[in-house]
């Protein structure tokens, strides 16, 4: 008796086992939800889904963004998201985005994938985020959006994409087949944070100390797999790291701009990534700015005494620009 008992229960939990395998598997290979405009990518904010999702504005696969129209009288304002990650990773999807709070107020939101430079080099990813800007004013009338008020923002490498954006010269070219690539890539501001104002190995290391050259941004940026290959091949790489490093391109006439940074003003800096987000960065395009009647903000940390006579933080600067009568 005992042993069919034993028997019945070693039975039963066999089926309890395999009963708990079965629902597992479903649930892991149950069919993506997927929305009337036939994406299966659900954003971060489930309160509010794109009114376009993974729009193409380019021929590549990460050529694609997500938009959400915002209500209200008139053309609206534009706030456009350029993820982070060391232009090696990251995704408009999967870092997620705050739209919800601008769209309240009458802001339309975009946020763009691009090339990652595991795929592509400089200038891939900043050229592509460019390109998003010129595509997104191709659809101004389409999706009312207003051409003259549009901000960018993004952190980390976004930050510098976004910042390289501000401070660089219009790319638009009146002659180009692509109607795209007529469109102006000026904006009318960026707010911006743990940014990178500079990808030059030679001018980052004696403001930050050698742990900032270990981060794979830096080699990555031109196609190097590690930093000691992009130093021994500097000069081939020079043009590339002078021209992508933002303060290179800081002008009296370039859009106003917000930084928020970290609060360690630590030097040298500790490791690869407190280098990377080190908050002089920021500090040394202010200075720039500064010299050459750039209108620009800076916010370090609290206790720091780096903050912004004008606006409490980076969404009152937005906001003044954006929605500006």
């Amino acid at each position: 008796m005992r042993l069919r008992l034993h028997h019945r229960f070693i039975i039963g939990i066999r089926l309890v086992k395999a009963l708990l395998v079965a629902v597992a598997v479903s649930l892991l290979y149950q069919p993506a939800r997927t929305w009337a405009d036939g994406s299966n990518e659900q954003p971060a904010n489930t309160e509010s889904r794109p009114t376009q999702a993974n729009i193409a504005y380019g021929p590549h696969e990460r050529n694609v963004l997500d938009f959400w129209r915002a209500e209200g009288t008139g053309p609206r304002p534009l706030l456009i998201y350029i993820h982070g990650g060391g232009w090696t990773g990251g995704d408009k999807f999967l870092e997620g985005n705050p739209q919800q709070p601008w769209l309240d107020q009458g802001v339309s939101y975009a946020a763009i994938n691009y090339r990652l430079t595991t795929q592509a080099p400089l200038p891939a990813p900043v050229h592509d985020a460019a390109r998003a800007i010129q595509f997104l004013r191709t659809k101004a009338a389409e999706w009312n959006i207003d051409p003259r008020r549009i901000c960018i923002t993004g952190g980390s490498a976004g930050a510098c994409t976004a910042m390289w954006l501000v401070c660089h010269d219009d790319l638009a070219d009146p002659q180009a087949a692509d109607p795209v690539l007529r469109e102006s890539t000026r904006v009318a501001g960026a707010a911006v944070f743990r940014g990178q104002t500079s990808i030059d190995p030679r001018q980052i290391e004696p403001w930050l100390g050698p742990q900032v050259l270990q981060h794979r941004m830096i080699s990555m940026a031109v196609g190097e797999r590690t930093i000691d290959a992009a130093l021994t091949h500097y000069e081939k790489h020079r043009s590339l790291f002078v021209e992508f490093s933002p303060i290179n391109h800081v002008s009296r006439d370039d859009p106003p701009l917000y930084m928020t940074c970290d609060a360690d003003l630590t030097v040298p800096a500790r490791h690869a990534s407190h280098g990377i987000h080190h908050p002089l960065f920021g500090v040394k395009l202010k200075e720039k700015a500064d010299a050459v009647g750039m209108e620009c903000h800076l916010q370090i940390g609290k206790g720091t005494g780096y903050k912004s006579a004008k606006y409490a933080n980076s969404n009152e600067f937005l906001r003044a620009i954006l929605l500006k009568p």
